[in-house]
């Protein structure tokens, strides 16, 4: 019996590291502080890592976030002495894996921070290295990470020639040799590069026709220097714009008379993303660009829905549009946009026709949601459940509030009284991170919570909660762990990972 317990602790502990991993992401949120959540993190990635590393080193094949990613490989590399070579050796492949899905600038300020902790032993230099190699260009991260490769490279002493980096990302041959190693140590030695990125930045600093030439992110400070009118700029760079940069300076554009230049296809977005843009919108454009929006988002959840698509039945869905879904100055809308993301998403995994949605606010057109008003979810959960769905998922930060704790009471009520038999499941995903708890904030004891960051994680994420009921111990939830390692390291190895 005593083992029993301590597995269901052990399993308890897990999941709360995970919802922590996948909702924070140390900065601010709705009613906690930055500091707030940075020591919560701290804590539970030192407690987790001591007495869980295997379990640790595992929630690299989960949907955590890039920031818990990069301080879980972090974590592992500078106390690789604290493991076994078994441990090490399957370290090793998961971290290769997380850092081929991590964006590039993530990777180089981790190594910053390997170099800031004075870590820099041989196996920490292979992972670095093999990570470069696989890099498809390394001109193009000379000029576009320039402060991040230089500093890898010295600290790590690994040496830049024609070895790394010899894919063809932007459609050219690798640097020459010697080429990376002049431009980052010895800038100027060089009359003229052979790679056309790094000689169109060596001329973009006298010539105004090689700043077109560059990344976008780079070349904006070219044009600052050379004077460029923003709106010549961004119309003339538009061709090197990726879709995430020309989504950020639609808006801009637009107003500034350049829309069509950098109209970027909303339908290839990601659903989240996508969601957070449609939430910037004034109510007066949502309306005017309905169709486009609602056929994106729809795409965009058919996509996230995959194989699963039409295969969960009738489903309700309990949506939070409260004040507190407005996020804060550095997460703005995000607990909003996960919301509006789900309703979609949901509406894709339901059979056709056997969808309700149920906002707090009691609104009917997604589209126009915005956070307002309080939480009565109580009054919401009752609305749900009279739909008689199989399947009823709450997104919400969970704090009821209008009258404070009936969704709990009605959810309890509903499982002890009304549905012994289970035949409605009934999931809580919530996007805030509770830094006081260290742990989301829960409805009720007897529903199965997670944390949730990306509306497209949703379907995973159901899965993961089944765990957090308090019935499953360590060895089911281990199992699970390492299958889903399994699909991970084999998507990555067959060169799956992006």
């Amino acid at each position: 019996m005593t083992e029993t317990y301590a597995d269901l602790i052990a399993a308890e502990d897990v999941l709360l590291f995970v919802n922590a991993a996948v909702t924070s992401t140390g900065q601010r949120e709705f009613r906690s502080q930055a500091y707030q959540q940075r020591l919560s993190l701290d804590f539970l990635h030192e407690y987790v890592r001591v007495n869980y590393r295997t379990v640790y080193a595992a929630s690299l094949a989960l949907d955590i976030n890039d920031h818990n990613a990069a301080r879980v490989v972090e974590q592992l590399l500078r106390t690789a002495g604290e493991a076994s070579g078994e441990q090490r050796r399957t370290e090793g492949r998961l971290i290769a894996a997380r850092l081929a899905r991590l964006p590039p600038q993530r990777v180089y300020r981790l190594f910053r921070a390997l170099r800031a902790a004075k870590v820099g032993n041989r196996r920490t230099r292979a992972i670095l290295r093999d990570w470069l190699a696989a890099r498809p260009d390394l001109g193009h991260d000379a000029v576009k990470y320039r402060a991040g490769l230089k500093t890898a490279a010295r600290h790590f002493h690994l040496p830049l020639t024609t070895a790394a980096g010899t894919g063809t990302a932007t459609g050219t041959a690798p640097p020459a040799a010697g080429e990376l190693g002049d431009f980052l140590f010895k800038p100027g030695v060089r009359p003229r590069y052979e790679h056309p990125l790094l000689d169109a930045y060596r001329r973009a600093h006298y010539e105004q026709g090689a700043v077109y030439e560059l990344p976008f992110t780079v070349a904006e400070g070219f044009a600052a220097k050379h004077g460029v009118a923003r709106e010549a700029f961004v119309e003339r760079i538009a061709p090197r714009m990726t879709r995430l940069e020309r989504l950020r300076t639609q808006r801009e554009a637009g107003a500034d008379g350049a829309g069509a230049a950098v109209r970027t296809d909303l339908s290839v977005m990601p659903l989240t993303r996508l969601a957070l843009y449609a939430l910037s919108l004034t109510t007066e454009e949502r309306v005017r660009r309905r169709a486009e929006l609602t056929g994106a988002l729809r795409s965009a959840a058919r996509r996230a829905a995959g194989p699963y698509a039409g295969t969960w039945g009738r489903v309700a869905a309990v949506l939070d549009d409260s004040y507190s879904a407005s996020g804060s100055g550095v997460k703005r809308r995000r607990p909003l946009a996960v919301a509006l993301g789900g309703h979609f998403l949901l509406e894709a995994l339901a059979a056709p026709g056997a969808y309700g949605a149920w906002w707090t606010s009691g609104r009917k057109d997604p589209l126009l949601v915005r956070p307002y008003g309080p939480t009565p979810l109580g009054m919401r959960v009752i609305d749900a459940l009279e739909y008689a769905p199989e399947r009823l998922v709450v997104v919400s930060d969970g704090w009821d509030n209008a009258p404070p704790g009936l969704a709990g009471e009605v959810l309890r009520v509903w499982r002890t009284r009304l549905d012994r038999e289970r035949r409605t499941t009934v999931v809580h995903l919530n996007p805030v991170y509770d830094a006081d708890g260290f742990d989301v904030h829960r409805l009720a004891a007897s529903v199965p919570t997670a944390g949730i960051r990306d509306a497209e994680d949703l379907p995973a994420l159901v899965e993961v909660a089944q765990f957090a009921e308090g019935r499953t111990g360590l060895a089911e939830l281990q199992a699970y762990l390492d299958r889903r390692i399994e699909s991970f390291l084999r998507t990555y190895e067959r060169g799956g990972a992006t």
